[in-house]
């Protein structure tokens, strides 16, 4: 028997279902104990009990080696911290990748179920076989195999059990006391009692797997959605963050701007060092440049402030992207669109507009200072798609991976906080739609936004409001 009390410290949801395979092992060899020895100490039935211990041996100490393989493998993914309180410090996303158990854990845990069913087998085959009440354990295994193991290995768990069936109805002797009339029943009967547990091991297999399946599935979703959930929750307390700092450090900029402006004037009709001018000149500069951080950090902030919901069309969303754009005329909107232009749709205008308006300052950013920006709208399958495609060198896969984290940017000090596109993809996603790139190296990159036309949540508000 494993030591169930130091293995206890490591959490189950650290190892996924192999700690739960090691306490029903467990509580199957104490299981297994208790009967032979109520059968020898309470019964008169005649088996040979030295074999049936031998094989219940072979259990625990199995157990005992996954135990300590299980600890060895904790203490080398995790370190040394074993208490329970700690693994709560792991975070979703990783507590996510730990549920799916490497494929190491999963052939172990095959090996240690197929032992399992073998064992079972030469019990009930030395104990009465088929007509042993306990070979309906059987489709125990089964359903733990089906819960704790992938679905393939859980058919080859079902085709061992029906072997293992078919063994005892074939060659296990019979037992005074035990033996039923399968024990001594014709063929035919053999016969059918094979297909009857070959029938329900597969149903067993079939349902349990299915039912898991889809229980690892809502589970994946739910933490899925709570890590997003999360991450929103953290980018809006960013975005506070920088309303907040654009806000304290406009008045003090201001004041030194004043003052720099003043100097200046007051030095116009001294003799000064060429160096002071050119220093004046340098801090104004370098104010003009913190003034842009701020509005940048404003206009972040207010993508995720602005969310009031009105009906509107494509055309006059695309009109309000372009009003804030601070080079339109190197943005290309394609002409014979008006089919698409006078769709309408339901969403918060000033934040959508303003994530694209991000998109394409990207964009503009990333092209030539002679290029051009492409925006082309089109209809997909209920949904509305913009497309903005730039003629910049495109992006690596390392940067690709990294594009929307906040504060990450390959721009210059001081023409961007690396937020645009963090914004763009959470207010992107909160209607219920997607943000995807499309990038080629040294051809450019094309953001792609699928935008629904109508959000389920306002179908009601779609029938009453009116068309801004």
């Amino acid at each position: 028997m494993p030591d169930l009390g130091t293995f206890s410290l490591i959490s189950p949801a650290r190892l996924g279902s192999s700690t739960w395979l090691l306490y029903l092992r467990s509580f199957a060899v104490v299981g297994q104990l208790l009967t032979i020895l109520a059968t020898i100490f309470f019964t008169s039935l005649e088996m040979r009990f030295t074999p049936l211990l031998c094989l219940v041996g072979l259990t625990a100490v199995s157990n005992m080696v996954y135990a300590w393989w299980l600890r060895r493998e904790a203490r080398h993914d995790f370190g040394e911290f074993d208490a329970p309180e700690q693994s709560k410090n792991i975070p979703v996303d990783r507590q996510l990748s730990l549920d799916e158990e490497s494929d190491v854990h999963q052939w172990v845990a095959l090996a240690l179920m197929m032992v399992d069913l073998a064992t079972l087998t030469a019990m009930l085959g030395l104990s009465g076989g088929a007509s042993n009440p306990f070979s309906f354990f059987y489709f125990v295994n089964l359903a733990v195999g089906g819960v704790m193991i992938r679905r393939q290995a859980t058919w080859v768990l079902a085709i061992g059990a029906i072997m293992g069936y078919a063994t005892l109805l074939l060659v296990a002797p019979s037992i005074p006391g035990i033996s039923s009339p399968i024990a001594t029943g014709t063929r035919l009967q053999s016969l059918g009692l094979m297909l009857a547990f070959s029938g329900c091991a597969i149903v067993v297999t079939y349902f349990v797997t299915r039912t898991a399946g889809e229980l690892r599935r809502s589970q994946q979703k739910l933490l899925a959605s709570q890590a997003a959930r999360d991450a929103t929750h953290r980018l809006e307390s960013l975005t506070t963050l920088a309303a907040g700092a654009a806000h304290e450090l406009a008045t003090p900029l201001s004041t030194i701007d004043v003052i720099v402006r003043e100097l200046s004037r007051h030095l116009d009709g001294c003799e000064k060092p060429d160096s002071v001018t050119t220093d004046l000149r340098l801090i104004d500069g370098q104010l003009e440049i913190c003034r842009q951080v701020l509005q940048r950090m404003r206009n972040a902030a207010g993508d995720s402030m602005a969310s009031r919901w009105a009906q509107t069309t494509v055309g006059d969303l695309i009109d309000t992207t372009l009003e804030g754009i601070r080079d339109p005329h190197r943005v290309d909107v394609p002409d014979n669109l008006e089919s698409v232009e006078s769709t309408r749709l339901w969403v918060p205008q000033e934040a959508v507009a303003q994530a694209v308006r991000n998109l394409v300052h990207n964009g503009l950013d990333a092209s030539p200072p002679d290029g051009r920006v492409r925006l082309v709208p089109r209809l997909a399958s209920g949904s509305l798609e913009l497309r903005v495609i730039d003629q910049g060198s495109g992006m690596n896969d390392d940067i690709l991976k990294r594009a929307l984290d906040p504060f990450f940017t390959t721009k210059e000090p001081g023409r961007g906080i690396g937020l645009g596109l963090s914004l763009t993809r959470n207010v992107i996603s909160e209607l219920g739609g997607r943000l995807q790139f499309n990038t080629e190296p040294n051809v450019g990159t094309e953001a792609v936004v699928t935008i629904p036309l109508q959000n389920p949540n306002e179908l009601d508000a779609i029938s009453a409001g009116p068309v801004n």
